[in-house]
């Protein structure tokens, strides 16, 4: 699974510090996942952290039907 940040993200900095791997950038108007670094925080934490901080919940998996 990959994890997604959706446009309404506020660019709080927030999730950043937070990931384990450094996946999380900013890009053109806020900021994004590197799938080829994230690991959902799996044998770091039991949840991604990035997740688990986000004040406005705009990160999600793409599996999930909420995009």
């Amino acid at each position: 699974m990959v994890l997604t940040i959706t446009e309404e993200c506020i660019n709080c900095d927030a999730c950043v510090p937070r990931c384990p791997n450094d996946a999380i950038y900013f890009a053109a108007e806020h900021y994004q996942i590197d799938s080829q670094l994230c690991t959902q925080c799996v044998g770091h934490f039991e949840q991604p952290q990035c997740i688990a901080i986000c004040p406005v919940v705009c990160i999600y998996s793409e599996t999930e039907n909420c995009l």
